[in-house]
């Protein structure tokens, strides 16, 4: 008995394409298959405008959205990376364990570098409570001027390499009187921050301490080297911060693209700085640790320089807090 083939011929899987509306009997009606019909040009300009639409949907807010779920990231980062280090789960040994071995001129650096850093974060209050009680100062660092605010960062910039080429001695000479400048200067370009009220300013200092002890005790906890090698990556972090910020004082946040630079300025940098600080936290005991003895000539151990970092370190993590802690508070 012969074998019926199938009437039912075998379909390739095709899509039919042709003009949509009314059928014109005399077009050319194109045949793809599926893999094709995935690249044709239909396929394309849907892709696009699902785009484009979804970008439309993008708003200011999404921005700083984004900026909040960066800095909870880091932050739960940071405290996975503290009870690791405070546990003592890594095999290196760390600046805690390590500093029971140090002469006494290391423990000596450590403790006059931290003595700076104290020093400048009472100057600079000082300066900012001084500004405040004087009308013509407040005009001057709260005029929102773009040409004062240039001369400012200028002023700022000036002083700290000034400072930073002094060599040190130990007493108060130059290079003291210099950083003393520096820090006042700070402490009044800050002084307009009290527009945003006691309280805030009250809660960003205690937030700025919380994490500020948080990073040195995970600096002291981790090995010794293991911030170090983030130098790279920093200093390619706080030019993106640098560009940012100069973007963000020519472009409104009320545009999607002026909102997502103020928002990597403000949260970005407060993830860059927190990072710089457990940089500059190592370098310090690192540096202390290398350098020779005073009395033995070669490099003289700076501790100004040193604290210059860290101070600086505090006082954006601090400003990023103030503006973050009164924004929330507006709403």
């Amino acid at each position: 008995m012969p074998v019926l083939k199938s009437a039912v011929p075998l379909v390739k899987s095709t899509i039919t394409v042709g003009s949509p509306g009314i059928l014109n009997f005399g077009s050319v009606i194109q045949c793809q298959t599926v893999r094709k019909f995935a690249t044709s040009r239909i396929v394309r300009a849907d892709r696009i405008s699902h785009v484009a639409r979804r970008s439309k949907q993008a708003t200011p807010e999404t921005a700083f959205t984004m900026g909040k779920a960066a800095v909870a990231g880091a932050g739960a980062a940071g405290l996975g990376t503290l009870c690791y280090y405070g546990l003592g789960l890594s095999n290196a040994p760390g600046v805690i364990e390590k500093q029971y071995m140090w002469p006494q001129y290391v423990v000596d650096r450590i403790k006059t570098t931290y003595m700076y850093v104290g020093g400048s974060v009472v100057i600079a209050v000082a300066a900012a409570a001084a500004t405040l009680r004087s009308p013509a100062m407040m005009n001057i660092f709260a005029s929102g001027n773009l040409v004062a605010n240039l001369l400012l960062f200028g002023a700022l910039t000036g002083s700290s390499i000034l400072v930073r080429s002094l060599p040190y001695e130990p007493g108060f000479g130059p290079k003291q009187i210099c950083w003393a400048g520096f820090a006042s200067l700070v402490g009044a370009m800050l002084a307009p921050l009290s527009f945003y009220g006691g309280p805030v300013l009250i809660r960003a200092a205690w937030y700025t301490a919380g994490i500020v002890g948080g990073l040195s005790t995970i600096a002291i906890c981790a090995p010794s080297e293991q911030f170090l090698r983030m130098a790279g990556p920093l200093a390619i972090g706080s030019g993106l911060v640098l560009a940012s910020g100069l973007g963000a004082m020519f472009l409104p946040p009320t545009t999607l693209f002026g909102a997502s630079l103020h928002s990597f300025f403000m949260y970005g940098g407060l993830i860059l700085f927190s990072g710089m600080l457990l940089f500059n936290t190592q370098k310090i005991t690192k540096v202390a640790e290398t350098l020779p003895p005073d009395y033995r000539g070669g490099p003289v151990y700076d501790p100004i320089n040193l604290s210059m970092s860290v101070f600086m370190d505090i006082v954006n993590i601090f400003l990023r807090l103030v503006v973050m802690t009164g924004s929330s508070k507006n709403k």
